[in-house]
């Protein structure tokens, strides 16, 4: 059986529309995850969802504990992962309300943990798609056949936050001909790779940052007004995405990302790393 992980960004804390329904607290080798994990069925699917905020929004963007969360997802059986997130667009093209596929990624954080392999054991997985193409488009497709358009590509901009961009940030990123600008998307992306889960995005457009003419200074008021009617609207994505079985994982590369990623002799890896990694990585060190 496949299971959807979910992580909710600002605006979607909980999916109401799951069925059998279980609270899960766990723990990780890299901590404690934001909040309990709630699984449940949804369509054809079994979903296991997480705040990536915490439970009342409690957490920074730079306070989330990354690594916990995706471990946890991973530990739970987790192979497929649909992260929700909202963002500001950098182009005409994605106005407020938009619902967004990126397909590429540019990290601008600095102070985030964004790998699972250290002490004593280096990995290198390639990254240079970082969503899933298969989800992706399972993720398009679905959607529009529920009457939902979600647009495919762009880059998403990956900022630290938690303060909104200044003008001159904001047109930096337009030069480099950036789509979306959000502060989630790393190292989760990242994490997600090493953990060999197809990833993808819904990214909610909230707003213009602050490059658009049009556009008054960037508020909390205004992103939070414009969430509200995109979290709806990424439940109906997430509700047809769900109706039919996931994208067999048989001839994707997420699965196997981790087979000559790893440098590090398996025999100079401490034990206490590899009982560490042994959810991600154990099948390959032997």
């Amino acid at each position: 059986m496949t299971l959807l992980g979910v992580i909710g960004g600002s605006g979607l804390y909980a999916i109401d529309e799951l069925g059998d329904v279980e609270q899960v607290a766990i723990e990780t080798p890299f901590g404690t995850p934001s909040a309990p994990i709630t699984t449940g069925w949804l369509g054809a699917n079994r979903i296991a969802f997480l705040p990536r905020h915490g439970i009342g929004h409690h957490l920074t963007p730079s306070e989330v504990p990354y690594r916990a969360n995706i471990h946890a997802l991973r530990q739970l059986g987790v192979t497929h992962l649909l992260s929700i997130s909202a963002v500001g667009s950098l182009t005409e093209h994605y106005p407020p309300l938009t619902l967004v596929c990126p397909d590429q990624i540019i990290d601008r954080t600095v102070f985030r943990d964004r790998t699972f392999f250290d002490r004593g054991v280096v990995a290198h997985v390639g990254l240079a798609s970082p969503f899933c193409d298969s989800l992706g488009r399972a993720l398009i497709s679905r959607a529009k056949r529920a009457g939902v358009t979600v647009e495919r590509g762009g880059t998403y901009v990956c900022v630290e936050g938690p303060q909104f961009s200044s003008k001159a940030e904001s047109a930096l990123y337009r030069s480099w001909e950036a789509a979306v600008i959000g502060m989630t998307a790393m190292p989760e992306a990242r994490l997600a790779r090493e953990a060999e889960l197809c990833y993808a995005q819904i990214s909610m457009v909230t707003d213009f940052d602050v490059w658009h003419d049009s556009e008054a200074p960037v508020t909390v008021e205004t992103v939070v007004q414009n969430l509200h009617a995109n979290s709806e609207a990424a439940k109906r994505v997430l509700v047809a995405l769900t109706a039919d079985p996931l994208p067999d994982r048989s001839e994707c590369a997420c699965a196997t990302a981790l087979a000559n990623a790893i440098v590090t002799d398996a025999g100079a890896i401490p034990a206490d790393t590899r009982a560490r990694i042994d959810v991600l990585a154990g099948k390959y060190l032997g």
